[in-house]
């Protein structure tokens, strides 16, 4: 269950959760954080990491090799005991660089979210580093100066800079401690020239980004998550640097590792065994963050992507969720006639509540999608009319949509351009199975929706009666409305046969004469 606002007689008021629950599936640990709500702030209850090492497990194809699926689903299995009798819509569960990167991350989530309990969601690098400057900025001082927030995981990096808890530039990039120290640290062996080398290439993917945000600048820098941690626990015990990470401790740190020659070699005071087999390639990016960003001095923060997943998990709740605004702001982008719309939203809305049950669907989280889908649908006249829902859907698939996971951006966008003429039932079939029938059933609702508003009237349609069975929908509307209206019979005419390429038995009843199909 999500939780979001809904208008037009479609608002959700559910019960509020009194703990949440966020877990990060990672390219190098799983980690859950569980918090209280009290006085509408989180107060943490209970935590747990594990080290997977996702980002180790793809082979040469790009695809989760069975040992990390059982690696990723032992772990998941003791996460899913500790979250067994929360309900649903009290956690989230979000997947990072690995899953994004892997080609069979949609065969693995099915047995993943069997073993949680709980759906898990893909999130785009955007969306990452969103999440993890909002976790950061909850823990950090001065939440209304402008700050710099580097965040180095297994599989990827994230530099954002931002003011208060919204950001103002977000960067993801394919870089991550677990990646880069299987790709110069081969077999454990370390040395001057492999550390050159990482760093190097950990220039090359910040080159395009750093010019910019040295423009933007900032007032602090914050580093999160493993790799951060520990090389400023590493720092601060071995007396390199008595807060945080300076230029001059990072250079001693990297000496010293390049000295030892193999990771198997590395005792430092604070490093932890399991961090040791990651850290010279965490350490060579952020060695390299530091000398692009002309970073002088880096506190730690003890919020990151799970505790911004709480935050983010609580605006919803708070029916402050962001992915109301980002929703608003392609309403306004694109000038959509939002009375249109509303019209659209309120007939899709009306026509769920009658097959929800028959059709198996979520009723809220497909009040969501369906409010959604009705205010973007037609979003693709900002670029022009001919093929606008084509238009639309490319709009969806290649923005950024803060909030949105990238399984539902693309929900989104298959609704937007399955919403008129033929019905693209091949994309449908690319989600997942049981993620393409809800889908696709939704499209419907709402193809039928724009379609009964085509007029763009404002008067009341008629009571629309629907019955649903899995193959088959049949419109019952009240005596003599379709013969006053013949466009709409001439519509539903076509409809029938559009609907066939959905495996869906359209029928049209007018109640006052023969049925029609």
């Amino acid at each position: 269950m999500d939780y979001g606002n809904i208008d037009a007689g479609g608002e959700i008021r559910p019960r509020r959760p009194q703990i949440l629950a966020a877990v990060d599936l990672g390219s190098n640990s799983f980690r859950m954080v569980i918090a209280r709500v009290v006085n509408e702030e989180l107060r943490p209850l209970d935590r747990l990491r594990e080290g997977v090492r996702l980002a180790e497990c793809l082979d040469s194809r790009q695809r989760l090799t069975t040992e990390g699926k059982h690696r990723a689903l032992d772990c998941l299995h003791k996460f899913g005991q500790r979250l067994r009798d929360f309900p649903q819509g009290s956690v989230r569960a979000v997947g990072t660089n690995t899953l994004r990167k892997a080609r069979n991350t949609s065969d693995f989530l099915g047995q993943a979210e069997a073993a949680l309990g709980h759906r898990i969601e893909v999130v785009s690098g955007q969306e990452e580093a969103r999440l993890i400057f909002l976790g950061a900025s909850h823990s950090l001082p001065g939440a209304q100066s402008k700050r710099l927030v580097v965040d180095i995981g297994g599989g990827s990096t994230e530099c954002i800079v931002g003011e208060a808890f919204e950001p103002i530039r977000g960067e993801s990039l394919y870089m991550g401690c677990v990646g880069y120290t299987l790709a110069f640290f081969s077999g454990g062996k370390i040395s001057r020239k492999r550390m050159r080398k990482a760093m190097t290439a950990a220039s090359l993917e910040l080159r395009p980004i750093a010019a910019d945000f040295r423009y933007i600048g900032w007032d602090r820098c914050a580093g999160a998550s493993g790799t951060i941690h520990a090389v400023a626990e590493i720092l601060r015990l071995n007396g390199w640097s008595e807060r945080g990470i300076t230029p001059e401790g990072l250079e001693r740190l990297r000496k010293e590792i390049v000295g030892v020659g193999h990771v198997d070699q590395l005792e430092l005071d604070g490093l932890k065994v399991d961090r040791a087999k990651v850290l010279p390639g965490g350490v060579a990016i952020l060695s390299a963050v530091f000398e692009s960003l002309d970073i002088k001095h880096m506190n730690v923060s003890s919020g990151a992507l799970r505790e911004g997943v709480l935050y983010d998990l609580l605006g919803r709740i708070r029916q402050e969720d962001v992915r109301d605004r980002t929703i608003q702001r392609f309403v306004e982008q694109y000038d959509v006639d939002v009375p249109q719309a509303r019209r659209v939203q309120a007939t899709a809305l009306r026509c769920l509540d009658q097959v929800a049950d028959r059709w198996e669907l979520d009723h809220e989280q497909s009040k969501l999608f369906l409010s959604w889908g009705a205010n973007l649908h037609e979003i693709g006249l900002g670029i022009g009319h001919g093929g606008f829902h084509k238009h639309g859907a490319y709009l969806l698939d290649h923005s950024d949509m803060p909030g949105f996971s990238v399984p539902d951006q693309k929900v989104l966008s298959l609704l937007v351009r399955g919403a008129r003429r033929k019905f693209p039932r091949a994309l449908f079939a690319e989600l997942p199975t049981r993620t393409a029938q809800t889908a696709l059933r939704l499209c419907v609702l709402l193809r039928l929706s724009c379609l009964l508003n085509r007029s763009r009237s404002q008067r009341t349609l008629p009571e629309i009666r629907l019955r649903a069975s899995p193959r088959k929908l049949r419109l019952e509307f009240p005596p003599g409305w379709l013969t006053k209206h013949p466009l709409t019979a001439a519509d539903l005419a076509l409809e029938t046969t559009y609907l066939k390429a959905a495996g869906l038995k359209l029928r049209v009843a007018k109640n006052d004469s023969k049925t029609a199909s």
